[in-house]
C-alpha cells in the first residue's frame, strides 16, 4: 500500500471546523461544551474552539482507567485527572479526539462521560479518521479520512505548531549477504 502524503494540520483544523459549524447549524438551543481526550482531543479542542467561536472552558477527558486493555497493558505512566467543569447533564456534548482509527478510545470515553451524567446528545469530531474500526464507531465531523497501512501509527504532535506524523511500526529488514 502507499503511503499518502499528510495533509497539513491548519488546513484539516479549518476543514473540521466547518463541518462542526454545520452541524451545530442544525442544532437548536444552547452551545455545545467541548470535551477533548487527553492529549491530542485536547489540543484539536483547543484549535476548535478558537475556529468556531465557543467561549466556555475545555473539559478534559483522561480515559485510562476506561480502556478495555487495561488489565492486558497496565496503568499508564501518567494519568492526569479528568476535568468538566460544567455539569454534563441534558447538554450538548462535543467529543473531539485526534485520530479515530479503531473506536476503543472513544468508546472510553462515552463509557466515563456517562459517569458523570447523561448528555442530551454527544457529537464527536475528529482531526483524522482512519481505516482500522474495531468498534461500530464513526465521527460526525472530520478534517480527513485516510487509509493507512495497518503497520503504521499516526501521531499528533504539539501543541505549538500541531502537526501529524506517520509512523511506520514495520520492523526494518535484514539484508542477507552471501
Amino acid at each position: 500500500m502507499q503511503i499518502p502524503a499528510l495533509p497539513d494540520t491548519q488546513h484539516l483544523l479549518d476543514r473540521l471546523a466547518a463541518n462542526v459549524r454545520a452541524r451545530m447549524s442544525r442544532r437548536t438551543g444552547d452551545a455545545p461544551v467541548v470535551i477533548g481526550i487527553q492529549t491530542g482531543g485536547v489540543w484539536v479542542a483547543q484549535a476548535l474552539v478558537a475556529r468556531i467561536g465557543i467561549e466556555s472552558p475545555i473539559g478534559v477527558l483522561d480515559i485510562g482507567f476506561f480502556r478495555d486493555d487495561f488489565a492486558r497493558s497496565g496503568l499508564a505512566a501518567a494519568l492526569s485527572p479528568t476535568r468538566l467543569p460544567w455539569s454534563i447533564e441534558a447538554r450538548h456534548v462535543l467529543l473531539v479526539d485526534d485520530v479515530l482509527y479503531t473506536g476503543r478510545t472513544i468508546r472510553a470515553a462515552l463509557n466515563e462521560i456517562f459517569d458523570y451524567g447523561r448528555p442530551a446528545s454527544i457529537t464527536l469530531a475528529v482531526l483524522v479518521a482512519r481505516d482500522g474500526r474495531e468498534l461500530p464507531i464513526e465521527a460526525d465531523a472530520v478534517g480527513a479520512e485516510l487509509a493507512l497501512p495497518a503497520d503504521s501509527t499516526l501521531k499528533l504532535r504539539g501543541p505549538d505548531p500541531l502537526r501529524l506524523e506517520l509512523i511506520n511500526q514495520r520492523p526494518a529488514r535484514q539484508v542477507q549477504h552471501a
